[in-house]
């Protein structure tokens, strides 16, 4: 496990990952993909609240799972009723 990338998105480093590694411009992932991929049921929050799944680079409120996908250059974006995120690359 790198380090680096372990303090910064703890226990979601290999949804970073697999995130990072993709050529695909867009990304979507069921929780349930998402879940198989870090290895345990996502807390009640990210099904619950869209909150879960933003983060405010500007302001530098991060949480460990939107370092997970900022740090992989993506945004996403939630469908709480459909139980899926669309994880876009951010244009450079």
């Amino acid at each position: 496990m790198n380090p680096k990338i372990a303090r910064t998105v703890g226990k979601y480093e290999l949804l970073h990952l697999y995130l990072r590694d993709r050529f695909a411009n867009r990304v979507v992932l069921t929780f349930a993909e998402i879940e198989g991929l870090v290895g345990f049921h996502l807390p009640d929050g990210a099904r619950l609240d869209a909150t879960w799944w933003s983060s405010d680079v500007a302001t530098g409120v991060s949480s460990p799972q939107s370092d997970a996908w900022t740090l992989a250059s993506r945004t996403a974006v939630v469908n709480l009723p459909a139980q899926r995120v669309v994880f876009d690359r951010i244009s450079l």
